[in-house]
């Protein structure tokens, strides 16, 4: 199993194949790559352990940044992100992030932004879209309509325990006004607004 793998000048790392989304723009529809890997789906949900143990093949002096975000949700796998990212503070104090759908006070039924404090230096949630309706019809949560609140909600809350609170959309998906309105948003919450190329 392809644990971890390298995109630009970071390591990710490939906690789970869950997500209680089905996103109509999701990569892994018609991919079973992103950046330097062969294939990212999981014949297992890995263990802290597993993932711990592929970190000795690579060289840690080469990478910026530690990422969570492989082929699914990675607060799917809480326990296991924090554990690891526990290890990759002690060991290397390398700077960790998240890329997340925002979901995971859903997934978890509790509010998990104070479980991040201390391990997680950069949480980035997919935003999408400044329109309720509009985003339930794209990322298509499980959850249904109640979603695109809970996700502004953890956003929020991250911004009291993590230090790098980002919103993104995708850039060619939405009208300049739309963008602004994502910016009014991410003002008030108080976190920074990214425009991300589809690919990344």
């Amino acid at each position: 199993m392809e644990l971890l793998y390298k995109v630009h000048n970071n390591l990710y790392v490939n906690l789970t194949n869950k997500c209680p989304c089905a996103c109509t723009f999701c990569l892994r529809q018609t991919m079973d790559r992103i950046g330097e890997s062969d294939s990212l789906w999981l014949e297992h949900e890995p263990t802290a352990d597993e993932i711990i143990a592929a970190f000795a093949g690579f060289n840690m002096d080469d990478y910026r940044e530690v990422v969570f975000c492989g082929f699914g949700e990675p607060t799917e796998a809480l326990d296991v992100l924090l554990e690891v990212a526990k290890y990759v503070k002690a060991v290397w104090s390398k700077p960790t992030r998240i890329n997340t759908n925002g979901l995971g006070n859903l997934i978890h039924g509790r509010p998990i932004a104070p479980d991040l404090k201390g391990l997680i230096d950069t949480v980035s949630i997919s935003l999408n879209t400044p329109n309720a309706e509009r985003y339930q019809e794209l990322v298509q949560s499980k959850f249904g309509d109640i979603s695109y609140d809970a996700m502004l909600t953890f956003a929020r809350e991250c911004t009291q325990y993590v230090p790098n609170v980002v919103l993104t959309t995708v850039d060619t998906t939405l009208t300049k006004e739309e963008e602004a309105q994502c910016q009014k948003i991410c003002d008030e919450i108080g976190a920074k607004y990214r425009i991300r190329p589809w690919e990344s």
